[in-house]
């Protein structure tokens, strides 16, 4: 074996040797690795949350470039007679970079065929990592065209550093395939149009939270990128129709795209999008106040094979979106549609939604507030396929709607009822009874008491065993329900151990006592004296804390001559069967109210 140098470091790791490799060998290699898996559609905009640290993906090493001089003939142990396509597997089940590195220095046939997994998703979670990345892509003495390994770039844990300067070592890099800059607010359209300047092979870019970036950018990627599957331009406010119409009609491969808080987007671009990207499978509209029901309407009669539709926010559209809709019309793939804030809505919209897209599983309906207990009626059929539904703020739904709910729909795993007026214990006494149910919220219901609390506390037959099963609830709002007491609260928090958020906001029962306020949370920065003054969370290990705190001493704690309701009449939930996938944003929890001052949304973070 020759002696060995060391080249520039790799993924930000100690440096690999200098080998020399025979063309002839790296085209035998390259022909035997397996072929680079295909664009996964599922996890655009899901990003993980390693997703800054190296690739473990096994991928080909075609096109790698390596020195010329021929290798010496050796002795070969039995592991190096192991084929490439081997090798490759092995080592995509290592956990580190570090391991990859270590492969690296095994032997030039490791060597050759580790170096791409390390380089696929560069490290750059510090700006160490990221000098040492950006010194051996620009170094031309490097035995290995680090810049064509490069699929997956992620610079969003440097956001405060990153500007156009920064990118500018990555310009080299053509064969990027997900483009990570969420947050980097220091860019502009120089540096993103460097990026994507010749990147054909991109596939999903992430420039969220640029609000610098404007359609010169959005132009780039257009005439650049046409193979495009995934456009995340979240608060990219100066983005208009100019840019997004043409990005639409070029990349007609789009099938997820988010613009959420694009104030200036109008029909022009959704009716584009509709007619020119018939693979679209989710598109997310929050807060674009200027698109109306004709571009809804395109877009679901179009969008065939849409799954996720989320409108929070847009004021404009009403009725004549969903029952202009062509006949026949099956949208089958549809399981989430957000409408929140549609205030427009009525019953026979919500009847038309549920006849066109029978199997959704997330209906969001907060904040429409014209519709009844007609409506819940329609979504009833959905039956054994719904798992999330909210209908926070629609104080026109009654006792009877939620009956009719509990009776068909068995497999709700989240309701949101908060501000409510009209529902009673009645209501809440048979949701208890949903034998899936994991979240509820019922801030402002304010006719519910501790029967209610009971109710959901009971437990109830395990699905296998006439043993009692113990609640599997794990977050629960109550925020304003003033009529609860502490004896109810405390039976609700031995009998749900998987209990990780409790929100008792505005009940004296608990915000009066300093006793018990001291497990709970801090308040957001930005309540007013009152909202902090009321405010009662507890998360985490703090509803834990509560718990053991109440267990100690409980007729210390409280008079135990309270009168408690009698839960003999309690009806028992219906066991049920397999619970399908649920994608819920853990952090939206109905309670953004900002005069409840309950903060569930704003402490989501805080919780873990």
């Amino acid at each position: 074996m020759h002696p060995m140098q060391m080249p520039h470091a790799v993924s930000g790791g100690p440096r690999p040797p200098m080998l020399e490799i025979s063309e002839s060998q790296s085209a035998s290699s390259s022909a035997s690795s397996p072929e680079q898996v295909a664009y996964d559609d599922t996890d655009f905009f899901q990003l993980q949350r390693n997703d800054s640290q190296s690739s473990i993906g096994a991928l080909s090493l075609r096109d790698i470039t390596m020195s010329p001089p021929s290798e010496r003939d050796y002795r070969l142990t039995p592991i190096s007679r192991l084929p490439p396509e081997l090798l490759i597997g092995v080592f995509t089940k290592l956990g580190s970079s570090q391991d990859l590195m270590n492969c690296m220095l095994v032997s030039k046939k490791w060597s050759r065929n580790s170096v791409d997994l390390l380089w696929h998703r560069p490290l750059c979670n510090t700006w160490n990592h990221l000098e040492s990345v950006v010194a051996s892509i620009g170094n031309p003495k490097s035995y290995y065209t680090y810049s064509e390994l490069v699929k997956r770039l992620n610079l969003s844990s440097l956001i405060a550093e990153v500007s156009d300067g920064t990118v500018e070592a990555f310009q080299s890099c053509k064969r990027i395939e997900r483009l990570t800059l969420t947050g980097c607010r220091k860019l502009t359209d120089q540096g993103v149009m460097s990026l994507v300047e010749g990147s054909r092979s991109l596939l999903a870019l992430d420039i969220s939270g640029l609000d610098s970036v404007t359609d010169h950018a959005l132009r780039a990627v257009a005439r650049n990128c046409g193979r495009l599957q995934g456009l995340n331009i979240t608060e990219c406010s100066r983005v208009t129709d100019e840019s997004l119409v043409a990005l639409a009609m070029s990349c007609r491969y789009l099938k997820r795209l988010k613009l959420n808080n694009c104030t200036l987007v109008t029909d022009e671009t959704i009716t584009a999008v509709a007619n020119n990207c018939p693979s679209m499978l989710e598109i997310d509209l929050h807060n674009c106040r200027l698109v109306t029901d004709q571009a809804i309407t395109s877009l679901l009669a179009c969008g065939r094979h849409l799954r996720e539709l989320r409108m929070n926010h847009c004021k404009l559209v009403s009725d004549r979106a969903f029952l202009d809709l062509p006949k026949p019309l099956n949208l089958e793939s549809l399981r989430i549609l957000d409408l929140t804030g549609c205030e427009q809505l009525h019953d026979e919209a919500v009847e038309k939604i549920i006849d066109t897209a029978p199997r959704l599983r997330n209906l969001v309906l907060a904040k429409c507030k014209e519709i009844t207990d007609r409506a819940v009626f329609a979504i009833t059929k959905l039956g054994k396929n719904l798992h999330y539904i909210h209908l926070g703020h629609c104080g026109r739904i009654t006792d009877d709607a939620v009956k009719e709910l509990v009776k068909c729909c068995n497999r709700i795993r989240y309701i949101d009822l908060a501000c409510c007026t009209a529902l009673t214990d009645t209501s809440v006494t048979l949701l208890a009874g949903l034998p899936k149910l994991r979240r509820i919220g019922l801030v402002k219901c304010n006719d519910i008491t501790d029967r209610s609390i009971l109710a959901l506390a009971k437990t109830r037959p395990g699905r296998q065993s006439k043993l009692q099963a113990l609640s599997l609830l794990e977050r629960v709002h109550l925020s304003y329900c003033t009529r609860l007491t502490l004896q109810g609260i405390h039976a609700l928090l031995n009998q749900c151990p998987k209990l990780t958020h409790l929100s008792l906001t505005g009940v004296s029962a608990f915000y009066l006592r300093e006793d018990l306020t001291n497990f709970c949370r801090a308040a957001p920065e930005e309540f007013t004296d009152h909202q902090r003054n009321v405010f009662c969370v507890f998360s985490g290990e703090g509803v834990n804390r509560l718990r053991s705190y109440l267990n100690e001493d409980p007729t210390g704690i409280y008079d135990t001559e309270s009168t408690m309701y009698d839960d003999r009449g309690l009806v028992d939930g219906d066991n049920d069967h397999q619970v399908a996938s649920l994608r819920i944003n853990d952090d939206d929890d109905g309670e953004d109210d900002p005069d409840a001052g309950d903060g569930s949304d704003d402490g989501a973070q805080a919780e873990g």
